[in-house]
């Protein structure tokens, strides 16, 4: 009784500091100042990272423009790259936790979109696998599984396949650490086995992006500390020449690319709280900013925007196809 006591409660709170009026007025109003042309034939997706708190530090402005990019690029999808409750996930997908930091923050209407999640080190401290039960529960929240892939047909006949891995598994360095213990229950070795086989059979997609939780390269708090889990995740991305590598876990907006690699390092972890960056000798952007990732993809080329909780865009970088076309 206590508890739906305060759920009602909860979600009284929230109907009611959700005064916005959602009209053409509105977007007419906010929009982002993108210089890179809109495709009809794109297919869109943003990505945010790190964001679980309450609403707390950036995370509902941040949310405030990502309906806004929603809307004005016409997004299918939203992508998560974990950490999403902290500090130490859920207790079961009864937790208050899912209406305060997740339904009520990302209420905005184009935000009611395929939200595609994997599990962050913050995550396994909880329930993991009540984030994989609420796929049950919520039409917007798809986590089959710990990891999983997905085909997608874009608009002009590209395919783009996009691969969700766990990573807090295979990281060496949580080994022997008891917070994260719950992280080494999972087979590693079988995970990997699949990983490589799905990137095997789908080397006929046109573009590849594979999204995990920790950054193999970092220009952020962990610079120099990714050694161990890069040992085993980067040797793969190279092998089937994977196109893009994303990322949260540094509380920022990066990309890194490292000499001799063909990879394309991003990190999207800007979702609420931000810590400190510096140039490293493999960054091309790194900046400490609250933000999310604003993906668009066609035949041609994979266009990713780094926008900031202002709704300003920062960075603009495209990866184009080799191809004839």
């Amino acid at each position: 009784m206590k508890f739906i006591l305060a759920l009602a409660l909860l979600i009284s709170s929230t109907v009611n500091a959700n005064t916005e009026t959602y009209d053409d007025a509105y977007y007419a109003k906010h929009s982002i100042a993108s210089e890179l042309p809109t495709n009809d034939n794109d297919w869109t997706f943003l990505v945010v990272g790190d964001w679980g708190r309450n609403g707390h530090f950036a995370q509902r402005d941040v949310a405030k423009w990502m309906d806004i990019a929603a809307y004005q690029f016409d997004a299918e999808a939203i992508i998560s790259t974990g950490d999403n409750f902290y500090d130490n996930g859920v207790a079961s997908v009864n937790d208050p936790y899912w209406q305060s930091s997740f339904e009520s923050v990302y209420h905005g209407p184009h935000l009611f979109l395929d939200w595609y999640v994997v599990l962050g080190n913050h995550d396994y401290r909880g329930n993991w696998q009540a984030q994989i039960d609420y796929s049950n529960i919520s039409r917007r929240w798809n986590m089959p599984a710990q990891y999983f892939d997905k085909r997608i047909t874009i608009p002009d006949g590209a395919s783009l396949h996009l691969v969700f891995i766990d990573t807090s598994p295979l990281n060496p360095d949580y080994q022997h650490e008891e917070k994260y213990r719950e992280t080494q229950a999972q087979d590693a070795n079988a995970q990997l086995t699949w990983f490589k086989r799905t990137l095997e059979t789908n080397q006929d997609a046109d573009w590849t992006i594979v999204i995990g939780h920790h950054p193999l390269y970092s220009s952020g708090k962990r610079f120099g500390k990714n050694a161990a889990v890069r040992s085993v995740i980067e040797p793969i991305l190279e092998q089937y020449h994977v196109d893009a590598y994303i990322a949260g876990h540094e509380h920022d907006l990066q990309h890194n690319q490292p000499a001799a690699r063909t990879v394309e390092h991003f990190v999207s972890g800007g979702g609420s709280e931000v810590r400190a960056t510096a140039i490293r000798e493999f960054t091309r952007f790194a900046q400490s900013s609250a933000g999310f990732a604003l993906v668009r993809v066609n035949t041609r080329q994979i266009a990713l925007e780094f926008i900031n909780e202002q709704g300003e865009v920062l960075y603009q970088y495209i990866i184009a196809t080799t191809q004839e076309p």
